[in-house]
């Protein structure tokens, strides 16, 4: 005699066996297994690092590497006036400015700071001019080497779908809780859009920002400010060399991750906070306001007060060390590094995540997007042990949606299950009573 079973009997069963499945939304962190982060190599020791051409004046704070041709020659050039004497030790060969290919100095100043290392250039010096500190010679570095490495890490890092921002008309909010690590993910389009860019994670936390999409323009905003939240003072802070938030803890730990992006322009009007990966791009720094990090690019051009202060980024970035082989080819890594297929922006990246808008100065925080919440992939990429922070502790927190669409998937087999078993102890019973 067969049965009919009602849509309840198959919910309730399907419901059973689904409840042991489903994780807290609430949890924000991946596990981690070991704490490892991945290894910038010698490029982390360098506030420029170029594997092309550099076109810049006057200055960088830090220590600079081009593996191409430096033209100085608009109005000169000084090199690591910030370096400290461990920073000069830990340089291949001591060498604070690297230049794999010509100097043109064009009767410009080209030094480096008195007891701040010194320079080497391994082509030839066009145009003559006076010369402090830096000597013909071979290059240190093997710059197709670190930017293999570059790459890989740039890639697998944006292989982590974080959180959407907070879109609130001109400005946009980053809203992470992970003490140890908060990852967004931001299409380009809308990023460069922001008047004004908010960031609120606690204090010390690693914070990676991957923009996806082929080129970054902030002058299309343009984008003026960037604030972050002082977690001492309750209250946002505009991001400068004279002051950051929390004495420049989340700055010295933020990483703007730009993979596929073979362009990136800053707008002069801002000072941008934390280091720009954009291995496969041509950086316009523009004519004014700096870079308060380090800048890893393809090549660069900058004049004025574009240039890069020295603060070098101190975050963990979770993931293993493991490099490739090979460098990929430039084909390849204009589009997609590491011959990997492109990172997709998160579809809540042009949503608004909330209702609050943060105010300058002001005590509160902007409401966090409704992402901020949501449950951590499963699923995240890795080479080698996946992350976490240098001590071992904590790892990516995420606030996005990856991974709902495996557990639908499953979700939908799993109620399919619960319907059998329902459907097989009626028939069982149904038998037994005949």
């Amino acid at each position: 005699m067969r049965k009919s079973i009602s849509a309840a009997a198959v919910a309730l069963g399907g419901s059973l066996a689904l409840a042991a499945l489903v994780v807290p939304t609430a949890a924000t962190a991946v596990p981690t297994t070991g704490g490892t982060c991945f290894d910038l190599g010698v490029a982390g020791k360098y506030g420029e690092f170029i594997e092309g051409n550099d076109t810049h004046s006057p200055d960088a704070e830090g220590a600079v590497a081009i593996g191409g041709d430096a033209d100085f020659s608009k109005s000169g050039f000084t090199v690591g006036n910030e370096l400290t004497a461990e920073e000069v030790k830990a340089l291949p060969g001591g060498r604070s400015l690297v230049i794999g290919g010509n100097l043109i100095q064009k009767g410009a100043h080209v030094q480096v700071m008195p007891g701040k290392g010194s320079g080497v250039y391994a082509g030839e010096v066009i145009g003559g001019g006076q010369l402090e500190n830096v000597v013909k010679g071979a290059s240190p570095i093997d710059f197709a080497k670190e930017f293999a490495n570059l790459r890989h890490v740039s890639t697998e890092l944006a292989k982590t779908t974080g959180g959407a921002p907070a879109v609130d008309g001109k400005k946009i909010t980053f809203t992470g809780t992970d003490a140890t690590t908060n990852v967004f993910t931001v299409a380009a389009d809308v990023l460069q859009k922001a008047g004004d860019v908010y960031l609120k994670v606690p204090a010390g936390s690693t914070t990676i920002i991957n923009v996806t999409g082929g080129s970054y323009d902030q002058t299309k905003g343009p984008t003026t400010g960037f604030w972050i939240w002082d977690n001492a003072k309750g209250k946002y802070v505009q991001d400068d060399k004279s002051q950051s938030a929390d004495g420049g803890a989340e700055r010295a730990k933020l990483l703007w991750n730009l993979p596929t992006a073979t362009s990136v322009t800053k707008h002069s009007g801002n000072a941008w906070p934390g280091s720009v990966l954009a291995p496969n791009a041509a950086f316009d720094l523009g004519t004014g306001g700096p870079v308060n990090g380090s800048v890893w690019a393809k090549s660069l051009t900058g004049s004025g007060g574009a240039e890069t202060h020295h603060y070098p980024f101190s975050g963990c970035l979770p993931g293993g060390t493991t490099t490739p082989s090979e460098s990929p080819k430039p084909s390849e890594s204009a589009t997609t590094p590491g011959g990997t297929e492109s990172p997709k922006p998160s579809e809540s990246a042009t949503t608004p995540g909330g209702s609050g808008s943060p105010t300058p100065g002001g005590s509160e925080s902007p409401g966090p997007s409704a992402s901020t919440s949501a449950a951590p992939s499963p699923s995240a990429s890795r080479t080698g042990s996946t992350g976490g922070s240098n001590s071992g502790g904590g790892g990516l927190a995420f606030t996005g949606a990856s991974g709902i669409l495996p557990l639908t998937i499953g979700g939908v087999v799993v109620l399919a299950a619960g319907g059998g078993i329902v459907y097989a102890a009626r028939r069982k019973k149904a038998g037994n009573a005949s």
